[in-house]
């Protein structure tokens, strides 16, 4: 595959670009998605080359965006509806959570349930307590919804395209402060799979599971680490449901420690799912207590410095490396 270099955000544009071509069924709706390209130029392009029949600016309402969303896929359409900030995905929660989730179960699973619920998360750019928070457990939680966060342009293009062709309903998360991270990303068609993990750095002595912001981070913290002897092997889920487990489980019987690092909340975050299922299927593998990084419970701040202190950084993986050796 011919490969370049372009951003993440240019990744997902040119992904939603690619799936309009090659299924008329595929529209997109948000607000100001249109002429205006998007919050995050994730959608530039797409009304000039589609038209507004197929790029649909909506009113200010994340219920009937979702809403209407679901009633476009049962009747066969295949939606990617977006929610600015995954903050306001809580307006729609009961689009979401009672009828995106369920529909296709309470209906004998006869109709496809095809759409992609996409949305931003994450802070970093101080943009305060109601636009940086991180909810992806909200949505693992709810059976019925598949739930992915890529955290590299490759794996953003691969992931919504097999997003959008999947029969079920896909809540597809930009971590936003990565959006203008470049990477290699080919020329010709790919997907990535839903529900398969990846080992982004091999390593024999911690496993670090991450994702989103904290992917560049503990990549970063490897290295460093690297420097001293520590050989970190660093693995992106990206999907979170189905969470590949097998992968991380592997990677913990060659390394015997784990550490996983993410932005949303410690308590009750996607990583306490990961060092329960590694603790119940590997523990006698284990040669060390598992270590959370995350951000503490706390109201996230909009002061830029104060937010550093509360999000973790990558010093703070490899302190958590380093007190498990």
């Amino acid at each position: 595959m011919a490969e370049r270099k372009i951003t993440y955000r240019e990744a997902i544009a040119e992904a939603i670009k690619e799936e309009m071509a090659r299924d008329e069924r595929v529209f997109l709706m948000g607000e100001d998605l249109g002429k205006f390209g998007g919050a995050f130029g994730t959608t530039r392009g797409l009304y000039q080359e589609f038209g507004e029949e197929r790029v649909k600016d909506t009113p200010i309402s994340e219920t009937a965006i979702v809403g209407f969303g679901v009633g476009a896929a049962l009747v066969g359409m295949r939606p990617i509806v977006e929610i600015m900030r995954i903050d306001w995905s809580t307006i729609a929660m009961d689009e979401i959570v009672n009828h995106a989730a369920k529909m296709r179960y309470l209906s004998g699973g006869k109709p496809e349930l095809a759409m992609v619920i996409k949305t931003n998360a994450e802070g970093g750019l101080g943009l305060g307590a109601q636009h940086s928070q991180s909810f992806e457990a909200w949505f693992v939680h709810v059976p019925g919804l598949k739930v992915v966060m890529p955290s590299d342009p490759y794996d953003g293009k691969g992931i919504l395209k097999a997003a959008i062709r999947d029969p079920n309903p896909v809540v597809f998360i930009e971590p936003t402060t990565l959006l203008s991270l470049s990477g290699a990303v080919p020329d010709e068609d790919y997907v990535v799979p839903l529900g398969k993990a990846a080992i982004k750095r091999e390593g024999k002595d911690v496993t670090v599971v991450a994702w989103g912001t904290l992917l560049p981070k503990a990549l970063n913290a490897a290295q460093t680490l690297a420097g001293e002897g520590i050989e970190v092997e660093v693995i992106d889920p990206r999907t979170l449901r189905p969470l590949d487990i097998d992968t991380i489980v592997d990677s913990v019987k060659k390394t015997g420690r784990l550490v996983v690092a993410h932005q949303a909340i410690k308590t009750c975050g996607v990583g306490a799912e990961i060092v329960a299922q590694v603790q119940e299927i590997a523990f006698d593998h284990l040669d060390a207590p598992i270590k959370r990084v995350a951000t503490p419970d706390v109201i996230i701040p909009v002061n830029r410095n104060l937010e550093r202190v509360v999000f973790p950084q990558e010093e703070e993986i490899i302190a958590a490396v380093k007190s498990i050796l």
